[in-house]
């Protein structure tokens, strides 16, 4: 552990624009995977579970993300499996910490995204950036209410992912501790 800040990574929407259905995002290149969770819901013998999740993923992203002053961790369905399948393809180590979530999905009572909860309780009162693509007002909220040091929620346009201007915010936020 570090003194550093924490960077948060969600995967789905920040690091792979899935909402950037018909194109493919300069820079980036596509892969075929089949991560555990997302090959759960599938049908048995589907042709796309046969054919694996595409995603996109920029391979200079990972020399840009330990370029930051944070210390890096997880924050995705993926959980320890962004170890195996984002990581190496966009240059970050296998063996990044990973926030493991038992509540996938799950409705908070609050109306929070089901991640807030997890991630408050894993930060332990350090200072963080979480980059995701779901998070809202309410769980913005939330976070500057219970956590009592510096923190950024900072959501991605999962048609975008992230891009130079969240790049100069981390930058900015990190100078500004």
């Amino acid at each position: 552990m570090t003194d550093r800040p924490l960077l948060l990574l969600d995967v789905d929407g920040p690091l792979n624009p899935f909402g950037a259905r018909i194109w493919r995002p300069r820079g980036y290149v596509t892969r075929r995977v089949h991560p555990a969770n997302w090959s759960a819901r599938q049908k048995p013998g589907s042709r796309r579970l046969r054919r694996g999740l595409r995603i996109r993923l920029n391979p200079a992203h990972g020399q840009r993300l330990l370029g930051l002053p944070y210390e890096l961790a997880w924050a995705t369905t993926w959980m320890h499996e962004a170890n195996e399948m984002i990581g190496p393809v966009i240059g970050l180590p296998r063996d990044l910490p990973v926030i493991e979530f038992d509540n996938l999905f799950t409705e908070d009572p609050d109306g929070l995204y089901w991640k807030t909860r997890r991630v408050l309780e894993w930060a332990a009162g350090r200072p963080f950036v979480w980059v995701d693509d779901m998070i809202t007002d309410l769980d913005v909220r939330h976070v500057a209410e219970h956590h009592d040091t510096a923190a950024l929620l900072l959501r991605i346009d999962p048609r975008r992912g992230l891009r130079e201007e969240e790049f100069t915010e981390l930058e900015r936020w990190a100078r500004a501790l």
